[in-house]
């Protein structure tokens, strides 16, 4: 019989460690625990793992910065994600099932509970606490109603400020962008200025925040 392997990714190493060894006392389960971000990309590249079980308070969505979960997803399509939670938080646990998540749950849940979601998910199921639920589904619809008026800010943009906007997302500066787009600087500076006059923010971080709500890929 296939098991199915588990990476835990939790900030307090023996609680890892602990469930992990929880986890591989099931004969279908086999589970592996590390302690921070850059280790459990590292692992995953050794997979493959079929869930991944991670700290809420380890990912960035909720601080708006690059989700461990996003990334993992993009690399490994078929991994499911499930969020280890200290507390209920619907905003948060809407950011990560938007993230690519597919449950949140309690850290202090039982074993029991915690096996009949890592099962769960992989027959294509999503998971939230019942207590969560209305909350997460409101959060979801609030983040639906503003990504389309972001949406309708990026419409607004020429093909030329949409390509710089693309080259902010890969992390560009003005220089870096003028070299790879044929343009002097200058034009450079001026597309930038548009771009963030036309998204109604002040910031280059703002402006790549706001595309990134928006679904805008980064340059290749």
């Amino acid at each position: 019989m296939d098991r199915i392997r588990v990476l835990v990714v939790d900030g307090h190493r023996i609680f890892a460690e602990s469930l992990a060894t929880a986890l591989t006392a099931e004969q279908d389960v086999e589970a592996m625990a590390v302690g921070s971000v850059p280790a459990a990309l590292s692992q995953l590249e050794r997979g493959p793992y079929d869930v991944l079980l991670l700290d809420a308070d380890l990912d960035g969505a909720a601080a708006g910065e690059n989700s461990l979960i996003a990334s993992a997803r993009e690399r490994h399509p078929t991994l499911r994600a499930v969020m280890l939670a200290a507390c209920d938080d619907p905003a948060r646990a809407a950011l990560s099932l938007t993230a690519g998540a597919s449950g949140w749950v309690a850290k202090d849940s039982s074993l029991a509970r915690l096996l009949q979601v890592v099962r769960g998910v992989l027959r294509g199921e999503t998971h939230v606490p019942p207590a969560l639920l209305t909350g997460v589904l409101r959060e979801l619809h609030r983040d639906r109603r503003h990504r389309s008026e972001h949406e309708r800010l990026i419409e607004s943009l020429t093909p030329r400020e949409l390509e710089v906007l693309r080259c902010m997302l890969a992390g560009l500066g003005r220089k870096a962008v003028a070299e790879r787009l044929y343009l002097s600087p200058h034009t450079v500076r001026t597309h930038m200025q548009n771009v963030l006059g036309k998204l109604g923010v002040h910031s280059t971080l703002a402006a790549v925040a706001l595309a990134r709500r928006a679904g805008v890929p980064p340059a290749d």
